[in-house]
């Protein structure tokens, strides 16, 4: 299919029947489609300048290493994903109700 010469309108129509709703930004990503903007070639200083990884957060929490029980580890870790954070919200419950 030649991008360059096709119905924008029309096919968004056919992928919005297709999908059941309507798409916002579908118009809008076609023509680039059609205009070649998504295949545009980065260069090698734009692509350095991305950023990786999480996004900083606003208070730093400081890295810290310790030594804990194998089977106390196991636990914490079986809880999933974002175990860690839930760890730091255990430790501050204890210390604002006075238990260490």
């Amino acid at each position: 299919m030649d991008l360059k010469k096709c119905d924008v309108e029309q096919v968004a129509k056919a992928i919005e029947a297709d999908a059941g709703e309507f798409m916002p930004g579908l118009r809008q990503s076609l023509e680039e489609a059609k205009s070649g903007a998504l295949g545009r070639i980065h260069t090698p200083d734009e692509i350095k300048k991305r950023r990786v990884g999480r996004p900083s957060m606003e208070s730093k929490r400081p890295m810290m290493s310790m030594r804990i029980d194998q089977d106390i580890l196991d636990k914490l870790r079986a809880k999933g994903k974002g175990w860690q954070t839930k760890v730091n919200g255990l430790l501050r419950e204890a210390l604002l109700s006075g238990k260490i």
